[in-house]
């Protein structure tokens, strides 16, 4: 069963949708949450990312998306004017857990998550992009429905509890989203507010979510660099069959 998610300042939106498979709820429900901000943070300046500084992560990656390269292109282009680092082409992902810092970690430990990982992964599903919201420190693509990526940050959560190396949040505390630009300064949110809400008219980009990637990653100067440790198929049910 997919596990309840919960209210925490910690989070943003601090409250959940209210139906975690309705895409009208969750855009709303993001929208909201980010049309209520005053004022927009620094996403650079986050607590633990020192220079040097590398970390596992799970991540669902979307290089090989062209659609969705293109609508998030035309985006930052739109946006262009705010001056905020966009996400590079070959970088857009969703975030899933984070597994712990490079220097915490022994790469046998990284293998041995992986391994109980590919275990307990479902089967592959489909989701949409929904241009477009934001939050204190980006903007960002909504993702719809909710339930399967929840299922599998559980999954993830769940293996790296087994090895002892679970870092990252709670999974009644994940909040999938896609971004595209990060903010590079603190700033009134009303102006960014205001030129992201034309762009909701675009149309959602649906994306076939066919593996999940455990990542080595790090920054370069104001954008995230990863490689691929190990790349988890998820199921297709229509092979089987």
């Amino acid at each position: 069963m997919t596990p309840r998610l919960m209210n925490d300042n910690r989070a943003f939106p601090t409250v959940p949708p209210p139906d975690l498979d309705d895409p009208q709820k969750i855009t709303a429900n993001d929208w909201n949450a980010f049309r209520a901000l005053g004022r927009m943070t620094n996403h650079w300046d986050r607590p633990g990312w020192g220079p040097g500084h590398r970390a596992y992560y799970w991540m669902l990656t979307f290089a090989d998306e062209p659609e969705l390269i293109d609508e998030a292109r035309s985006c930052q282009q739109a946006l262009a004017d705010l001056g905020m680092d966009e996400v590079p082409h070959d970088g857009l992902h969703i975030t899933m857990n984070k597994i712990g810092s490079c220097a915490d970690v022994e790469s046998g430990t990284v293998d041995t998550v992986a391994q109980l990982a590919e275990g307990v992964l479902g089967d592959g599903f489909e989701i949409c992009a929904h241009p477009m919201a934001g939050s204190p420190g980006a903007i960002r693509f909504s993702v719809t429905p909710w339930t399967q990526l929840v299922d599998t940050y559980t999954a993830l959560h769940r293996a790296g509890q087994d090895a002892g190396v679970a870092d990252g949040r709670s999974n009644s505390l994940f909040r999938p989203h896609l971004g595209i630009l990060y903010n590079n300064r603190v700033r009134r949110a009303a102006p960014v507010i205001d030129a992201v809400a034309p762009l909701r008219n675009l149309p959602s980009v649906a994306l076939q979510v066919k593996r999940v990637d455990m990542v080595e990653l790090w920054r370069e100067e104001r954008a995230y660099r990863w490689r691929v440790l190990h790349s988890l198929a998820l199921s297709d049910r229509s092979r089987s069959r």
